[in-house]
């Protein structure tokens, strides 16, 4: 469905809003060849509306070359803020960086953020940003939900498709993703509307089934098959299934790197108006797929890289796949049962 330019300054109004742009702070905004023209247009209309001073960065891609497609998030790490000083400088020096590009699991990232700069990523289409535009209520709930998830020190998930898997936690901070940055230093990505941590290194094992039905991202394809992945010490030990595991191998091994295996984050979606159905009806292109990872009641987890939560790992292999049907349970409390979020245990 088209989307008018009206409804995108509307929906950037509410964005910046809840994310404390003032009169006369400073708003970089960040974007590439393939940034959505309407989102930028009407980016600057609503940052300009608020007071801002408005300043726009356009960075030519990189890393064609080594990315076996044109998905945005198939090679991490280097961005094309790398080795560009003067570009960073002038995010650093910016109230909030309106993130129109993707400058995601980067070191340039981090520095922006220890400056007290605030990065909100945007590169969904028009329809999925009007859509899912935050609200305060999203925070709350996600924040209520972040406090059981940073006391916990063991996630145990299962599935009817055979999933069985226990993580350790408490070595690395619990994140937030609710849609907007109210505090310096805050990066978020709208849509969003889920929560995750990282596992302890060592601390995965088990077996995750990824069901007919289930989504791989960035290949942002529903399974056609079971995929079986068997996990020790923090690693896919084995993938085996027929040609949805083939391909899922073949990806992997194409990095040529070891640490493309480790589990990353893990977590739950809490998004009612993200949606499981949302990648069969878009082009593929178009979307990151941030639907996939935030619609409510999935089972998130990911393969790759932990810098985003300090950890070591930087590879530019990144998978991210949300499940189904799955029991999420923290300690003794059950906050996923069978693909439904349980709120009253967040209360």
């Amino acid at each position: 469905m088209p989307v008018s330019d009206y409804q995108m300054v509307k929906a950037w109004n509410e964005v910046l809003k809840l994310s404390k742009v003032e009169p006369g702070q400073k708003v970089s905004i960040l974007c590439g060849p393939h940034t959505h023209p309407q989102t930028l247009q009407t980016a600057t209309i609503a940052a300009q509306a608020a007071g801002a001073v408005v300043t726009r960065i356009e960075l030519q891609p990189i890393n064609a070359e080594k990315a076996p497609s044109r998905d945005l998030m198939n090679y991490l790490g280097e961005t094309p803020l790398t080795n560009n000083p003067v570009a960073l400088a002038a995010m650093k020096n910016s109230d909030i960086v309106l993130d129109l590009m993707l400058l995601l699991f980067s070191p340039e990232q981090m520095e922006i953020l220890e400056s007290g700069t605030k990065i909100l990523l945007a590169v969904e289409p028009p329809e999925v940003l009007v859509r899912a535009v935050p609200t305060e209520a999203d925070r709350e709930r996600v924040l209520a939900a972040s406090k059981l998830l940073k006391a916990a020190r063991k996630m145990h998930v299962t599935s009817p498709a055979g999933t069985d898997v226990t993580f350790k936690l408490g070595d690395y901070p619990t994140i937030s993703e609710y849609g907007f940055c109210e505090e310096p230093g805050r990066w978020d990505h709208w849509p969003s509307g889920f929560l995750f941590t990282f596992a302890n290194e060592g601390g995965s094992d088990g077996t995750i089934v990824i069901d007919r039905g289930d989504i791989l991202l960035p290949q942002k394809n529903y399974v056609s098959d079971k995929i079986t992945m068997q996990l020790r010490e923090g690693f896919v030990r084995s993938i085996e299934g027929d040609i949805d595991a083939a391909l899922l191998r073949e990806f992997m091994e194409a990095y040529k790197d070891p640490e493309a295996y480790a589990i990353a984050h893990i977590g739950w979606g809490m998004q009612p108006r993200c949606y499981w159905h949302t990648l069969s009806l878009v082009d593929r292109e178009a979307t990151s797929g941030q639907d996939a990872r935030a619609f409510e009641g999935n089972f998130l987890f990911s393969l790759g890289p932990n810098n985003e939560a300090g950890g070591p790992r930087t590879t530019p292999c990144h998978l991210d796949i949300p499940l189904r049907n799955c029991t999420v349970k923290l300690d003794d409390v059950v906050v996923v049962r069978d693909g439904k979020v349980i709120d009253e245990a967040f209360r």
